[in-house]
């Protein structure tokens, strides 16, 4: 308990100085407090360079987000996850960094690392997902989990019970079906 506390003090810290900086610049914050987007020290489009703590974040910016659900909008880099709790959903649009909770999901171009039971990108992704069930509409990188799907693959390797790149075309003599999909681990350069 002593040690979550200094934690958090130390937390609390570094916001505030970070808070005083982008205050002296006037361009971004440095610090987020929300209960909601719309119930929050700072409004959801101000940009947070630092640090956002609350229940449910959503700003942009490059910033780690503490929250149970985390949201990044526009071009956003960083890191959400929650240290001591679980967090339960981080979206955002184009976002560079990691998302750690039981779902991830960017909209647009992810680049990092996915690491929950469900992660989601719509959009191009190049990194690593790991979690039981990965989705990337154009995959760069590797996936790791029970099921893995991707539209298609410039570069990408499968490694889990479900392995499907709908755009695959290997084995031409075959059915179409068995080209897509392969067991243990699949792949397309």
């Amino acid at each position: 308990m002593k040690k979550l506390m200094l934690t958090m003090l130390g937390l609390i810290v570094s916001a505030s100085a970070f808070a005083q900086e982008g205050a002296v610049q006037g361009e971004t914050k440095a610090f987020q407090a929300s209960l909601t987007p719309d119930i929050a020290i700072q409004s959801r489009d101000t940009q947070i360079n630092g640090v956002s703590i609350g229940v449910w974040n959503e700003n942009p910016g490059s910033q780690w987000q503490l929250g149970f659900v985390n949201g990044a909008t526009g071009d956003s880099v960083g890191l959400q996850c929650f240290v001591f709790l679980p967090t339960i959903y981080n979206y955002a649009e184009n976002y560079t960094g990691v998302q750690i909770a039981f779902v991830n999901y960017a909209s647009g171009e992810f680049i990092g690392v996915q690491w929950g039971f469900v992660n989601i990108t719509g959009g191009s992704f190049t990194g690593l997902q790991f979690g039981a069930v990965n989705y990337a509409e154009t995959l760069t990188g590797l996936q790791l989990g029970f099921v893995n799907w991707a539209t298609a693959a410039k570069s990408g390797v499968q490694v889990g019970l479900v392995n499907v790149i709908e755009e695959n075309n290997w084995f031409t003599d075959l059915p179409q079906d068995l080209s897509k999909g392969m067991v243990i681990v699949n792949w397309g350069f």
